[in-house]
């Protein structure tokens, strides 16, 4: 009898490590963190990520498209007025740079539109509509990656 109440510890002891385990909350809101960059104002950037490493300008197709660009190491910051309207990304949603457009295909699913240079999905966002635009050069692999709002 003794050895049966031995075993019982031992054996919960081996197998509560092999139960499956829910995702922690910092991992799990580290894969949407992007889409909250959007909509972000200019004081919550700063006192998020502190002072940019550059400031550049960014000309449109029309005068009134010119953006102040933040430059950080999470990525490009667009400002209009006085919020991030676009972010430029090393990496989301599974695609990173220097993907092919395969990998980024297969991984961004059935709902991207393929425009033959760049791919579109729309995101699930809360306030406003979100696209996730992936660009390709040349030789077929992603050179941008932008998470926007479309209808600025």
């Amino acid at each position: 009898m003794k050895r049966k109440v031995c075993l019982l510890p031992l054996l919960l002891l081996i197998t509560l490590p092999l139960w499956p385990q829910d995702q922690p909350a910092d991992v799990a809101d580290k894969t949407s963190e992007p889409l909250s960059f959007v909509g972000m104002r200019l004081a919550d950037l700063i006192d998020r990520f502190g002072t940019p490493g550059t400031v550049s300008t960014a000309r449109g197709g029309e005068v009134w498209q010119d953006d102040v660009v933040f430059q950080y190491a999470e990525g490009d910051f667009y400002i209009f007025k006085d919020r991030v309207w676009q972010v430029k990304l090393a990496s989301a949603a599974g695609v990173s740079l220097k993907d092919s457009k395969a990998v980024a295909l297969l991984v961004l699913g059935n709902e991207v539109q393929d425009k033959g240079d760049h791919l579109l999905l729309p995101l699930p966002a809360e306030g406003w509509p979100l696209m996730l635009r992936v660009n390709f050069n040349n030789t077929g692999l992603v050179s941008a990656i932008y998470i926007y709002r479309p209808d600025f």
